[in-house]
């Protein structure tokens, strides 16, 4: 068989995770949906099922990617995502909350999952040189999934109604989704682009040679590992910190530093960029710090803009500390992967990758929860900042002691090959 292009491979994962990512353009139903006489926390909580059931149905479709592989994987994914969104127009035209619950935030929720997850673990394995880079492509893809569909959508509703809107753009995800799985495979065992040495991957500036990955483990076998909890509690806590700020970006905008409702709009949309931008930016360049050092400074950095941030009155500085967290919150996501790989191999990395992100299912329900109770709480954001100024040292914390666990390890592996010697 003629070897596949893995750039084209790519492009067949960004194009899953552009039409999986529409699903945060769902703020652009909410008015439409509450003519329907369905109230605001009615129709935001098919949001929160969907995100919940992505978590969820990731660590359960795990081990199918594993042993399906990713075409087989891609196109349930395509079935059940579009199938979601297809059957949400229906749940709308008959006007019935519980099956729009159903079909968006349960079945949408499930293709998100398997969706997200499908593709990723393939791209780690094409890309042993550039890991980051490679999963940072195809998450940019899902941060500008929204980007792309909020303007379309809302056209559509104007033009033609939710429901229409719902069954045009549920066929275009299912054509663009079977178009991404019908090319990405995994590459043959042993692969590894020209000039590099089998089995070895990029490890950062301090290992310019490339290293191997620490362990090669199964799922099972890695989450019985230190490492593998302290993973979950990092990027639950990065996961947190972002959708935090993103429940209440808005709002919080205008009352601390006096933005009108428009400027407001115009900054939640440039979160939205530098999301995206955060997730091919961090990604890369953790090919060259290093993913275990890439996470340290990410906690280092949003401890100290929220500390900053209860004081600040100045909308520009707010602003740029905001965009900044931001761009952490989509890095997180990209050099997830990527991570996962350095830490437990690619033997088992989807199912691996879907148990991490369990991390936000719950990430998903406590970060808008917890700042929406101490806002109604406080009558006021700043005390949500401190709150988690306490969260972020936290995971300051974690990634010092995954460091540490990861050159206890490494020195293990050595004295063993050494003794062997």
């Amino acid at each position: 068989m003629k070897e596949k292009n893995r750039w084209l491979i790519a492009l067949s994962a960004v194009a899953i995770h552009l039409s999986i990512g529409s699903a945060y353009a769902y703020s652009v139903y909410v008015k439409p949906l509450e003519q329907l006489g369905w109230q605001k926390t009615q129709v935001s909580l098919a949001f929160t099922i969907a995100i919940f059931f992505l978590g969820m149905s990731a660590a359960a479709f795990g081990q199918f990617v594993e042993k399906k592989g990713p075409r087989k994987s891609a196109l349930l994914a395509a079935v059940l995502f579009s199938v979601g969104i297809v059957g949400s127009g229906f749940a709308v035209l008959i006007e019935s909350l519980p099956l729009f619950y159903l079909t968006f935030g349960v079945l949408g929720g499930m293709g998100l999952g398997l969706g997200y997850i499908s593709p990723v673990s393939t791209l780690v394995k094409w890309f042993p040189d550039r890991r980051g880079l490679a999963t940072g492509m195809a998450v940019l893809g899902f941060g500008a999934g929204a980007l792309i569909t909020a303007p379309i959508a809302e056209r559509l509703i104007v033009n033609i109604g939710v429901s229409n809107t719902f069954f045009s753009l549920g066929i275009t995800y299912f054509i663009l989704m079977f178009l991404g799985a019908s090319y990405i495979a995994k590459p043959p065992e042993g692969w590894v682009p020209k000039g590099m040495a089998p089995g070895t991957v990029s490890g950062g500036k301090y290992d310019i040679k490339g290293t191997q990955d620490l362990e090669q483990l199964t799922a099972k076998e890695a989450a019985k590992t230190k490492r593998f909890w302290l993973l979950w509690v990092m990027m639950f806590i990065n996961i947190s910190t972002g959708l935090m700020l993103i429940s209440v970006a808005s709002p919080m905008a205008q009352e601390k530093v006096g933005l009108t409702t428009v400027a407001a709009a115009s900054m939640v949309a440039l979160m939205g960029l530098f999301n995206g931008a955060g997730r091919i930016g961090w990604s890369s360049a953790s090919d060259y710090i290093g993913r275990h050092r890439i996470y340290a400074i990410f906690f280092s950095i949003q401890l100290i803009a929220f500390l900053i941030l209860p004081n600040i009155t100045n909308v520009l500085v707010f602003q740029v500390l905001i965009f900044m967290v931001l761009t952490i919150y989509g890095g997180g996501f990209a050099a997830l992967p990527a991570f996962i790989g350095d830490l437990f191999g690619t033997k088992q990395l989807g199912a691996i990758h879907g148990l991490i992100l369990t991390s936000w299912s719950m990430a998903g329900v406590m970060g808008p929860l917890l700042v929406a109770y101490i806002r109604d709480t406080t009558n006021s954001y700043d005390a949500t900042f401190y709150i988690f100024v306490v969260f972020l040292a936290i995971g300051l914390f974690t990634s010092f002691l995954m460091m540490k666990d990861i050159q206890k390890i490494k020195a293990r592996k050595e004295m063993q090959i050494q003794k062997a010697s």
